[in-house]
């Protein structure tokens, strides 16, 4: 492992030192919420769900009901907490924690405050994309469970401008895991990497779809700079961008508030102290941050334990059980498809970029194709097919049989590999139960390799080409492309190209 120095910047004219700390929320997809047995917007199945209708006496803060605990989203932020090398506490408990909104119906959020389920742990990252770039170590400072709000609407459904805003609560009480980082980075690019890495973390563990779009992952980065001017360091005020989901807008309102906090000390001196922390929104058509709200501090929220719940107690039995569901994860796959696989770095990075598609690569090898050629084909011929139809190389259709059938043509000669490019489009076309020896006799795309037919053609191809056939015969073999050339317009295509060249030699020797 190797670990990088901080970076330095020159804004204004003055040395400054970029701090930026994580906290990532991600919602966890399990079928129910996570203290009624009410749908849950974050699995599959609910997502395009009506606006409230996802919701019961629970989720709306009834008077007298009463939460029970969604194991099945504790088990999964153990998970999440196991691969980013967390402490996982073996007790922990429930707390209120209060403050009023619009979305929040019981006027208090249930959480953890002092005994968090996942505590510290780290996880390392490449600092950029680079092959050969160092790693950094992230300290996670805790992960814990919680519940999600709803969400305000400042338009109707439809896209109608309104006036005034409207509360949708079918995301309240989702299962929120917030993970919290130490302030390790101090470049926007490893923010992004180590969001990146974390979201295909969570997608390979199963807990997350990870559809950013979707608010599955939301990040919210503090961010403050380190300023030297006259031999005497400034730290100024940090300040918390709110629900980012998108990497484009994480690095985008990183890099405009560097800037702009070094501007603001300048303008007014303020620096990191009690009561100035702020939180500011991230404007995606601006590329700016605009001022929200000063930020509370934790004991405005008045946490206290909550008295309906009982505490959690992890087992060494259930851990283990936990322990044993997880697969390799993202970059140790990485690093085994370069060392055991001998793919490159960028091949192995884009293969396990998706979990789908890193499965399914995984399925080809299975089937019989050498992971080299796998890796190939799913990045060439299919991912074209794949850009082209907007969906994952995955969800074409095409199955690992098919890709191995294909290959076994090719490898006997009796496909050339354009007429196996072809055969993949028309495996995708007619489906997963559809043969591709078939499909290549149907469509003419088997080679013929017979003596006497390549014989017929390569007399046609001498016929046509005269001179060529004169230039071979006086030693000029950069004439032979033409002959092939004619050769195989007489079959059709037909012809194995591989047989034609010494075929042509040997006639016109």
């Amino acid at each position: 492992m190797t670990t990088t120095s901080p970076s330095t910047k020159t804004v204004e004219g003055l040395k400054t030192q970029l701090k930026v700390g994580l906290e990532i929320h991600v919602e966890l997809a399990t079928r129910t919420k996570m203290w009624t047995a009410a749908p849950n917007v974050a699995h599959p199945d609910y997502f395009d769900a009506e606006p409230n209708t996802l919701v019961d006496p629970v989720v709306i803060g009834m008077p007298g009901v009463l939460p029970v605990m969604n194991k099945q989203a504790v088990a999964m932020s153990i998970q999440v907490g196991l691969a980013l090398g967390c402490q996982i506490a073996e007790w922990c408990k429930w707390d209120r924690k209060s403050y009023y909104y619009p979305d929040l119906p019981k006027n208090y959020q249930i959480s953890q405050y002092d005994l968090p389920l996942c505590g510290p742990g780290q996880l390392d990252i490449p600092v950029s994309e680079a092959p050969d770039a160092p790693t950094k170590t992230i300290r996670i400072t805790r992960a814990h469970l919680e519940e999600d709000a709803g969400k305000l609407m400042h338009e109707a459904p439809g896209g109608r401008p309104i006036d005034y805003s409207i509360v949708d609560l079918n995301r309240a009480g989702t299962p929120l895991l917030e993970i919290v980082t130490e302030p390790d980075f101090d470049a926007a690019d490893q923010v992004v990497m180590f969001g990146r890495t974390l979201r295909n973390i969570c997608r390979f563990l199963g807990v997350s779809e990870g559809i950013m779009q979707k608010g599955h992952m939301r990040f919210e980065p503090n961010i403050n700079v380190i300023i030297e001017r006259d031999g005497q360091t400034y730290a100024t005020p940090v300040v918390e961008i709110k629900n980012l989901n998108s990497f484009k807008a994480v690095h985008g309102a990183i890099e405009h508030e560097h800037v702009r906090q070094v501007r603001q000390w300048l303008s007014d001196g303020k620096v990191m102290g009690m009561g100035v922390k702020s939180t500011r929104g991230w404007d995606d058509v601006k590329g700016v941050t605009l001022l929200q709200r000063e930020k509370e501090d934790a004991h405005d929220y008045r946490y206290f334990p909550d008295p309906d719940l009982v505490p959690v107690t992890v087992s060494s039995d259930w851990l283990e059980q936990i322990r044993q569901t997880i697969p390799q994860l993202p970059l140790d796959r990485q690093k085994r498809y370069v060392e055991e696989y001998n793919l490159s770095l960028t091949d192995a990075r884009t293969l396990t970029d998706e979990r789908d598609v890193c499965f399914f690569f995984e399925a080809v090898i299975e089937a019989g194709v050498q992971p080299k050629r796998a890796a190939t084909i799913l990045r060439n011929n299919l991912a074209k097919r794949a850009n082209e139809r907007a969906c994952l190389v995955s969800d074409l259709g095409i199955t690992p049989s098919q890709i191995h059938a294909v290959e076994q043509l090719l490898t006997d000669n009796k496909i050339s590999s354009s007429g196996a490019d072809d055969l993949y489009e028309l495996c995708i076309n007619s489906g997963p139960d559809s043969d591709p020896a078939q499909l290549a006799e149907q469509n003419n795309l088997l080679q013929v390799s017979d003596d006497s037919a390549l014989d017929e053609w390569i007399d046609a191809a001498i016929a046509a080409e005269p001179q060529a056939a004169e230039d071979v015969r006086n030693g000029k073999m950069a004439a032979i492309g033409r002959l092939i050339g004619a050769a195989m317009k007489a079959s059709q295509g037909q012809a194995n190209p591989k047989l034609l060249q010494p075929k042509i030699r040997e006639k016109l020797s």
